[in-house]
């Protein structure tokens, strides 16, 4: 298993920088742009600017959900979402400004975004956080109408970072992976943190 993944980083890193090598993410993004339509800016800026209402909203609607039911595993599984949003928010942040890799109109002065962002372009902030709250909503509700839409909407939101010409595709894909493995992990630590608290109290009783 620790082969594959190293094999599946390798790879992956091999692949991500003959792209930047040969250019293929400002001419994807570039592609994007000549594309752009009045309305298209609306929707997607829209759609952008709606990241930290949807990613935070998510869980505490299901936290408010939870006791207005009275039903503690979900108030449970809301805290552990909010959890995976904030510790995704941080990871990100810090790579951001690790990594420092500048803007596609940084880098790259005759190509025109629609909005202007201050700080580093790598990992998608917005993208992260959308893939983080995708995860974490498909692993505490395990329904085809709550992945669907969920995994949509992150989609859209690393398509909009593209389109408003604020990311190259590596930093929406690695925003992709980044949320999605916090989530995950988040997940996981809190599981395995319930299962011990289980066991104690049952070496209490018995």
């Amino acid at each position: 298993m620790k082969k594959l993944i190293l094999f599946t980083i390798t790879a992956l890193t091999g692949v991500l920088s003959f792209a930047q090598n040969t250019g293929f993410y400002i001419r994807t993004i570039e592609n994007i742009s000549r594309h752009r339509t009045t309305g298209g800016i609306r929707f997607y800026k829209a759609v952008s600017n709606a990241s930290d209402y949807v990613d935070y909203s998510t869980s505490v609607i299901t936290f408010a959900a939870g006791l207005v039911g009275k039903d503690k595993a979900t108030q449970q599984k809301a805290i552990v979402m909010l959890e995976a949003q904030v510790a995704n928010a941080v990871i990100t942040q810090g790579l951001k400004y690790i990594i420092n890799r500048k803007r596609p109109s940084e880098k790259y002065p005759d190509f025109i975004p629609v909005v202007y962002e201050k700080t580093p372009s790598f990992p998608s902030g917005h993208t992260s956080g959308a893939f983080a709250n995708a995860t974490s909503l498909s692993l505490a509700f395990r329904k085809w109408y709550v992945v669907v839409p969920a995994y949509s909407w992150a989609a859209l939101m690393g398509y909009s970072r593209m389109y408003l010409g604020v990311h190259y595709p590596s930093d929406v894909l690695a925003g992709a992976v980044l949320g999605s493995g916090t989530a995950w992990l988040t997940y996981k630590v809190n599981k395995r943190w319930q299962q011990k608290k289980l066991q104690k109290k049952l070496t209490v009783l018995y």
